[in-house]
């Protein structure tokens, strides 16, 4: 990268996106812009930006992960702070977006809270959005700016293209029928067979996965989905494939969210490897799952999307096969 660009280009950092931010910064081969968070005795938040802003393109790197109101807002404040101090262009980099399940009325008296956050976002003064994996695709509408949503199948063809051999005879299972989009894509992509689970839920918190169609018979199963939460959905669907007479089952999901009993869950499950991407800061909270956990990075492909949108290119270009990376 040119010396104009290291100076007119800025990347900044939220509390929860500053490891993320510092992996594409050195991929850049730029400087993490410098830039802190303070925090009042009274839970009040202060970004302070310590470099000139003015006419450049800045970018804030934050997932609004748990905390969740406290990340988000702090996401909120940095972006007021930089167009207070008069910067050309700001793009919020949300590699997690919290509340993306709340994107609709599936009963009365309730919110659409993804379109709220995209409301705030945009009223903040952000220019422009750049997501990984959002849970429902549609929520790049709520926004009233541009949005680039980026997917993290590229990263994780990769990997499974590395140890393809290795899997053998190997089936992608959608672990629900709404996630078989997701599902035959990967199939495609690593010349495997598709097999669909018939996920009933008995509850709230009770998920109850009842049929599989299609054959795992003796073959290694991945599932894959955006994102793993509390676990319940893939570990029903693992106990289910095992039973059916899988080899193998192994689990791949964009966003690491891992609450309530997820670990445990997960430690339990006749799952061999869960493979996931850091688009939260995992950091400790999943140290107990290291024996099993494979975690890649998606700073890389953040970067390039940076890269593209600071100089006006196409991002979906990062998707067709063939193209380079800059």
């Amino acid at each position: 990268m040119s010396a104009a660009d290291r100076d007119h280009m800025k990347i900044f950092a939220g509390r929860a996106g500053r490891n993320l931010a510092n992996l594409m910064c050195d991929h850049l081969n730029i400087p993490l812009a410098e830039g802190h968070t303070e925090l009042f005795p009274d839970g009040e938040l202060i970004v302070k930006v310590n470099e000139d802003v003015r006419g450049r393109d800045c970018f804030v790197v934050q997932s609004t992960c748990d905390p969740v109101n406290a990340n988000l807002m702090e996401l909120l404040i940095y972006i007021d702070c930089l167009r207070r101090a008069s910067a050309k262009r700001i793009t919020a980099v949300i590699p997690y977006f919290g509340y993306a399940r709340q994107d609709r009325k599936d009963e009365g008296r309730t919110p659409i809270t993804a379109k709220l956050v995209a409301n705030l976002i945009a009223t903040a003064g952000a220019d422009r959005v750049l997501c990984m994996d959002l849970h429902a695709a549609q929520i790049q509408g709520f926004f009233d700016i541009p949005v680039d949503h980026l997917s993290a199948t590229k990263v994780f063809c990769e990997y499974f293209e590395k140890v393809r051999v290795e899997l053998g005879d190997l089936v992608i299972v959608s672990p629900d029928v709404g996630n078989v989009k997701v599902a035959n894509k990967y199939a495609s992509l690593l010349d495997a067979d598709l097999a669909i689970i018939d996920k009933r839920r008995e509850s709230g918190m009770k998920v109850a996965s009842k049929n599989l169609i299609g054959s795992v018979q003796d073959r290694t199963v991945l599932m894959v989905d955006d994102m793993i939460s509390t676990a319940g959905t893939v570990c029903e669907a693992a106990k289910l494939v095992m039973d059916h007479g899988a080899k193998q089952v192994m689990a791949a999901a964009t966003h690491a969210v891992m609450v309530g009993l997820a670990i445990e869950r997960l430690n339990s499950a006749p799952i061999e490897k869960v493979i996931v991407t850091d688009t939260l800061p995992n950091g400790d909270r999943l140290k107990p799952l290291d024996h099993k956990l494979e975690t890649l990075t998606v700073a890389r492909l953040l970067g390039e999307a940076v890269h593209r949108i600071h100089h006006d290119m196409s991002v979906s270009a990062l998707f067709r096969r063939g193209v380079e990376s800059n």
